[in-house]
């Protein structure tokens, strides 16, 4: 029985982060300060390069192996080449088949075309001077 994609990358994600907090452990050498502070310089932020040596191999070592895990399972990865172009979708008109600019109606810059009408007069109320 095949696997879906979906446990097949919980699997992967799975293997992943554990490996990489075995990295982490073996990067701190036993010293709980020094794992405290690297798993604090991780954040969304945080570049590959920033990452312990250990951590940045098991990384490497993870994505090759999630690849050939998924190609493994027969799952179309992509060998580094961009997508091919989607043909344009009917939904968008072609660049020559647009419509003519509204004469009326306000423009871009919030103003309406034309001199600008009176204002009418408020009415005077009681409190009103």
């Amino acid at each position: 029985m095949t696997k879906s994609a979906t446990d097949v990358m919980h699997e992967i994600i799975l293997s992943a982060v554990t490996e990489s907090v075995e990295a982490l452990k073996s990067a701190s050498k036993g010293m709980p300060n020094t794992l405290l502070r690297d798993i604090n310089a991780i954040h969304p932020n945080a570049a590959f390069a920033d990452l312990p040596r250990e951590l940045q191999a098991t990384i490497s070592t993870s994505v090759r192996a999630a690849f050939n895990r998924l190609l493994k399972e027969g799952y179309s990865v992509s060998q580094g080449q961009p997508a091919p172009a989607r043909p344009p979708s009917a939904a968008s008109p072609a660049p020559g088949n647009r419509r003519p600019p509204r004469s009326d109606g306000p423009r871009r810059d919030g103003q309406r075309p034309g001199p600008r009408p009176p204002r009418k007069p408020k009415p005077a109320g009681p409190n009103k001077r």
